[in-house]
């Protein structure tokens, strides 16, 4: 070890005990946040009317609350420690607050993206548009527009509690305009990355390049690079070390995409909690369909081409059909090109690790992290770290 990363990994070994107590269960120490901070938003809520503090903003609660993986959280925090911060009460406040604003978006996220899909199941239940047209169905004419609109007004108090705890979250002065200079943009685009993926649904284009930009668009960045770039600015990490996180980030983050890519065209709903098939019948312009598409028509495999055109976005289309689109983007070597890349995104990620100054007890989490997104094994080293995870492709 240098002297420098000797330094570091002093520096992360005298940080505020409370930090310590984060590292061995972020996802706890996060949640705890977000019941006091939605508790107060509850509050808040039945004093303006309880019908709405019951069908909307209790909805928002429990499906943040019983969240899914936390990976977002993990990369601030992890990203945090990685630059050596955590010493400072201070920052391990706004660390949380920042990680539960990220959660409260990503139910923005979710529940905004399957009314727009319109997928009936999330995380393996009832999604909140269908829950709210459930609810109201047998005495309402127009149930399902009413449960439609109502999940985009859920999904719009959730993004409004998150900038709510983004804007009450104390910073210190140099690095408030950087947080929330970073905050700006990532909401920015995650809107950007959704319209794109509608846009190519609807178009049903197929092009690799458009493909990877959605993905950088719609996880990569608002997934793992912003949240690891939240936690180097809250450090106050210098240039150099928050451009290497950021660079690992994209590149892991294009990762989780394909992966989820993966999990949307051959996963089963015990293990994503979603519909079979769905992207396949959404017809979404994955980088998946756009490798089959493109091998099939330099292979002048008119049979494939064909079975792609007729199958992909049909909300109707049955399981048999869904199977021979599986089929085909197996044997057109698609599934194994889109497998082959995730592995060489995560290694380009672990090589842009490398080249930051990290403490490495934090560094060797962010590589464990970086495999798990990517649905890629870990190491029996970093497996040892015990950390919580479960194996799907939720979010």
């Amino acid at each position: 070890m240098s002297a420098h990363e000797g330094a570091r990994e002093t520096a992360h070994e005298g940080a505020h005990e409370g930090a310590r107590d984060i590292d061995a269960d972020v996802s706890a120490a996060v949640q705890r946040t977000l019941e006091e901070i939605l508790h107060g938003r509850m509050e808040e809520a039945r004093a303006i009317d309880p019908t709405f503090a019951g069908d909307i903003a209790a909805r928002v609660a429990r499906f943040t609350l019983r969240g899914g993986k936390r990976i977002r959280s993990r990369f601030l925090w992890w990203g945090l420690r990685a630059c050596a911060g955590g010493a400072d009460p201070g920052q391990l406040d706004a660390a949380l607050r920042l990680a539960a604003g990220l959660e409260l978006i990503q139910t923005c996220a979710l529940v905004h993206d399957d009314v727009m899909d319109g997928s009936p199941l999330r995380r393996g239940r009832d999604a909140v548009h269908v829950e709210l047209q459930n609810q109201y169905g047998p005495c309402l004419r127009r149930a399902q527009p009413f449960g439609v609109a109502a999940a985009i007004l859920a999904g719009d108090l959730a993004l409004s509690w998150a900038d709510d705890v983004v804007a009450a979250t104390g910073l210190d002065p140099v690095q408030a305009p950087r947080v929330r200079g970073l905050w700006q943009a990532m909401r920015a685009e995650m809107v950007a990355g959704q319209y794109l993926d509608l846009q190519t649904q609807a178009t049903g284009a197929r092009s690799m390049i458009r493909s990877v930009r959605t993905a950088a668009l719609k996880s990569a960045l608002y997934s793992v690079e912003r949240p690891l770039a939240f936690g180097a600015a809250l450090a106050g990490a210098d240039e150099a070390t928050t451009r290497a996180l950021c660079s690992a980030g994209r590149c892991a983050g294009i990762a989780f995409q394909l992966r989820d890519d993966l999990f949307g065209a051959f996963g089963e709903p015990g293990e994503t909690g979603k519909p079979s098939g769905d992207d396949i019948r959404d017809g979404k312009g994955t980088y998946l369909l756009a490798v089959a598409t493109a091998r099939a028509e330099t292979a002048a495999d008119h049979d494939v081409l064909a079975l792609l055109d007729r199958c992909v976005g049909r909300a109707d289309l049955d399981d048999h059909d869904v199977q021979r689109v599986r089929e085909a983007f197996v044997t057109t070597g698609a599934r194994g090109i889109v497998e082959d890349k995730i592995r060489r995104l995560v290694r380009q990620a672990n090589r842009h690790l490398a080249a930051g100054a990290l403490v490495p007890h934090a560094d060797q989490r962010l590589h464990e992290l970086f495999c798990r997104v990517a649905g890629l094994p870990v190491a029996d080293e970093t497996a040892a770290l015990h950390i919580p995870w479960t194996e799907s492709g939720s979010r």
